[in-house]
């Protein structure tokens, strides 16, 4: 059973539960809420062609054992500057304080790669000890820039060593992806 919690501006509004929690971030239309509702097989995450539409802490509830929790992107959105720092501040204010997150999962675009802002979060989980994971998404798609960075897990003290490959489109690397969650 698959049940959504709630939609929630600030980490002190959450629910205070026993569940572990599974975080999804990533840059502005990155594919988070479609990864989302391709693991869980169901259309529980909004999904839209627009950066920017997930500007809350949206929960979701999975057969009453795990939590879901679909972050806003961060990079490219069509928002203030203000409210970008807004979201920033909420993302650390979740990581740092929320004890039920057990890993946050850092997708990247398989397309572009790497980028400044991702390097900048996965810094600031070493820094603070945060369990996180890199998982690409859109690997059904042609690759746009040419010179990747590749990522070296021990450079990252707090990074899972294992990168998983993951397309929603085409229903690629979910079974690794529900492994590491839990979901059956």
């Amino acid at each position: 059973m698959i049940k959504f919690v709630g939609s929630f501006d600030t980490v002190e509004s959450l629910p205070n539960t026993a569940f572990a929690e599974y975080a999804f971030v990533g840059r502005s239309n990155v594919g988070k809420s479609s990864l989302i509702n391709a693991i869980v097989s169901e259309n529980i995450a909004r999904t839209s062609n627009t950066p920017g539409r997930t500007q809350n802490l949206n929960l979701f509830n999975i057969q009453d054992k795990i939590m879901i929790v679909d972050l806003p992107g961060y990079g490219y959105a069509r928002v203030s500057k203000n409210e970008a720092l807004r979201w920033l501040k909420r993302l650390e204010n979740y990581l740092m304080n929320r004890s039920q997150l057990r890993r946050l999962f850092i997708l990247v675009d398989s397309r572009i790669g790497i980028k400044d802002s991702d390097l900048d979060l996965m810094d600031f989980c070493d820094k603070n000890g945060i369990c996180y994971q890199i998982v690409y998404t859109k690997k059904d798609k042609r690759v746009r820039e040419k010179s990747q960075q590749q990522i070296c897990h021990e450079n990252h003290p707090a990074m899972v060593a294992q990168i998983l490959e993951t397309s929603a489109e085409k229903k690629v690397g979910l079974e690794d992806l529900r492994n590491v969650i839990g979901i059956k």
